[in-house]
């Protein structure tokens, strides 16, 4: 089967346009990029075209909103018509994106994944999401950033190394583990079940990044509705039952990615005007300025050079992320690092204060690359600074007071603080979410495409079909007047047998996870029923019968015995037989002469309990009145 042109139909997954607003363009419902499409499958296509009035809905289920980000994860949740966020296991707002493999083979992720990297530095995996989607070609510098080891596979896709039980993990498989706290712990969290999320990705990840998200996702056992942009998201969040009308722009710098958006918000109307970014440029490229910064004065100081001590690196990182956050809110931060390292002559110590221009000065040129996508946003939408009304700051590492500066100085604008720039993103995900479990309504979301879509041409020339920032969804075509049938595969880095490995592999994990926090709890509760059981037959010592007493230690030397072995079922036999011999314990207490209702056996009510203040009878009436 043949055709006659080469079309190109992009479709990120939007709400439904405005009924008030026309558009030339014509769409397709649902993600895909298609070329030469053949003629029969058109009308099944357009079909799907008269959908996109109807926004997808997902009937009596919880759909949550996932800020899947680089050094911390968030998710929020529509609860009484408003988007809140939902607290994880450790009753923390956010989860760090951590990931980290013990020696016994036990996996660790999130806060206490954190803790533990300094002792662990080779097996904790951290600011994934810069290698999510990527050739090792792409990420030779962010590869030399981390603790651990990054390796290249046979087709050049990123793995990363974990020596501590001789595995190599793709990043998809790292973010899935961390996306799969995250559902289990939002549905502890809201009481239900989830397996259905929005997930929120930087404006400039390109297909490939996109896709290999939406494996996590397919990883963890998630099925990833929709993926959106997150200053986009940051928008639904702040524009949220607004009804002005405003022109804002969003400057979004979180851990790993740098992203500027444009938009007009207004009446539930959300509308992208334009987007640009750099994928390259986050917090952790601040928090290498002070590590470099510390390392080189080292070398200079004692010939040692720390980068290439893996424990080192590691605190090194640790304290110069604590002394980025010390300088947002001081003018100094002290930072000592006791034992760095060890030589002949004996341990060695870093002790310095870094200052905030000092700071400021090594990370100048990250600071003027900060003003390129907002200047390029403008251009595109067309707009000069006046026109904007606010400016939105969503990321950790706004709170910089050089990068605020920044903002003011290109906008003339005191940036807008009145939402949580750590927060903002999960709970626009969240309303995202609320829209497609038909929780909320009355919003329409026209987003972007961030980057241009093409044509490879002869000679390896790409001819620009979609520019940049062109409204979704959308359709081109360009005629060629020649007949050709291709085939395109998913962009994605994993084969599709390999995700499927991957995702069996996570529900083995998975499963083995909750065999050992299962035994874990079991014996805990084991000892402190020895622990309470022992207090107890001290405390109440001759009261109690001598056959029960020894029933009781029977029973309780059995439980010790199953609590030594490690057998889960048969301590929590032992166990449940020893609580039924203790409650035999204190029925036996009960039925013994003059024991009463009360505490085991304790004297009962005195019979001035029932009698006034003078231990008499005190009458009283009681009348209605209304």
């Amino acid at each position: 089967m043949a055709s006659t042109a080469a079309q190109i139909h992009l479709i990120r997954p939007s709400f439904a346009p405005n009924p008030t607003r026309t558009t030339s363009k014509s769409g397709f419902f649902g993600t895909s990029v298609s070329f030469t499409t053949p003629k029969s499958s058109l009308p099944r296509l357009r079909k799907c075209s008269n959908r996109r009035n109807h926004s997808l809905r997902v009937a009596a289920e919880k759909v949550v909103g996932i800020d899947l980000g680089t050094t911390n994860s968030a998710v929020g949740a529509m609860e009484g018509g408003k988007p809140v966020i939902v607290t994880n296991a450790e009753g923390q707002r956010t989860t760090p994106s951590v990931v980290a493999y013990t020696k016994n083979g036990d996996r660790l992720v999130g806060q206490i994944a954190k803790r533990q990297a300094v002792v662990n530095p080779e097996n904790t995996f951290f600011s994934v999401k810069r290698f999510i989607g990527r050739k090792m070609i792409e990420v030779d510098e962010e590869a030399k950033q981390v603790s651990y080891n990054v390796v290249r596979d046979d087709n050049g896709n990123v793995k990363l190394d974990c020596p501590a039980i001789g595995k190599q993990f793709a990043a998809e498989e790292i973010s899935a583990q961390v996306l799969r706290k995250l559902v289990d712990d939002a549905s502890k969290f809201l009481n239900e079940k989830v397996s259905k999320a929005v997930v929120t990705v930087p404006a400039y990840f390109n297909d490939s990044q996109r896709t290999a998200t939406k494996d996590a996702g397919r990883i963890a056992g998630l099925e990833v509705l929709r993926i959106i942009n997150e200053p986009t998201a940051a928008s639904l969040a702040y524009g949220f039952e607004r009804k002005n009308n405003e022109t804002i722009l969003v400057f979004d710098l979180g851990g790993g990615t740098f992203d500027v958006s444009v938009l007009e918000v207004g009446d539930g109307v959300f509308e992208v005007l334009s987007t640009s970014g750099d994928t390259h440029l986050g917090g952790d490229d601040f928090d290498k300025r002070i590590v470099d910064w510390l390392a080189l004065s080292f070398k200079n100081d004692e010939g040692i050079d720390l980068l290439k001590d893996k424990q080192a690196l590691q605190r090194l990182t640790e304290t110069a992320e604590k002394a980025k956050m010390e300088l947002s809110t001081l003018t100094q931060a002290n930072i000592s690092l006791p034992f760095i390292t060890a030589t002949a002559d004996g341990p060695k110590h870093i002790e310095t204060t870094l200052t905030r221009a000092k700071f400021e000065e090594l990370c100048s040129d990250l600071l003027d690359r900060l003003k390129t996508p907002v200047q390029n946003s403008l251009r595109d939408a067309k707009l000069s600074i006046s026109d904007i009304d606010e400016v939105i700051l969503v990321g950790g590492s706004t709170r910089i007071p050089a990068v605020q500066g920044v903002v003011k100085s290109l906008t003339g604008k005191d940036p807008n603080v009145t939402v949580n720039p750590d927060e903002v993103v999960a709970l626009g995900a969240a309303v995202q979410a609320g829209v497609l479990a038909g929780d909320v309504s009355d919003i329409v979301l026209l987003d972007v495409t961030p980057l241009s879509i093409g044509l490879e041409t002869l000679g390896g020339v790409m001819t620009k079909i979609i520019p940049r920032n062109t409204t979704l969804p959308t359709s081109k075509s360009e005629g060629s007047g020649k007949k050709q049938d291709i085939t395109i595969t998913g962009a994605s880095t994993l084969p599709s047998d390999e995700v499927e490995r991957m995702v069996s592999e996570a529900e083995r994990f998975s499963k083995e996870d909750k065999e050992k926090r299962d035994a874990i709890d079991t014996k805990n509760q084991a000892d402190s029923v020895v622990y309470q059981t022992e207090k107890q037959l001290k405390e109440l010592g001759e009261k109690v019968p001598a056959e029960v007493k020894e029933k009781v230690e029977a029973k309780l030397e059995e439980l010790k015995k199953a609590i030594t072995e490690g057998v889960t079922q048969v301590i929590k036999d032992t166990m449940a037989a020893l609580n039924q011999e203790v409650m035999q314990l204190g029925q036996s207490l009960y039925n013994q002469p003059g024991a009463t209702p009360g505490a085991g056996g304790a004297d009962g009510p005195s019979e001035a309990s029932n009698k006034g203040p003078e231990g008499d009878v005190i009458d009283a009436d009681f009348t209605d009145s209304k």
